[in-house]
């Protein structure tokens, strides 16, 4: 199955941090990637993501608006919005 591809838009990318917002259509996808820095992410709508993981798992995860959390390099998933409406996020990668 083809999904079409979350948009993103860096804000910031400079020596210590690169900020980007990340836009999702119902169904939009990251595609697979890999992180290679601390981040954090801050919820701008609410966000209901499918994570797909490697080994071939995936789980819901529902993030409210305006609420953040943290994960450390080296996280590897495809983020899908797996809701109705779309959603929106902004990742503060700690370099």
């Amino acid at each position: 199955m083809t999904r079409p591809a979350a948009t993103s838009e860096t804000l910031i990318d400079d020596d210590r941090v690169r900020v980007t917002r990340f836009d999702f259509e119902p169904g939009a996808e990251t595609g697979w990637h890999r992180h290679g820095f601390d981040y954090v992410i801050t919820a701008v709508t609410d966000c209901q993501m499918l994570l797909e993981e490697p080994g071939g798992t995936s789980r819901a995860v529902t993030v409210a608006a305006g609420t953040a959390y943290r994960r450390s390099e080296g996280v590897e998933h495809n983020v899908i919005n797996g809701g109705d409406n779309p959603m929106s996020f902004v990742e503060v990668e700690l370099k």
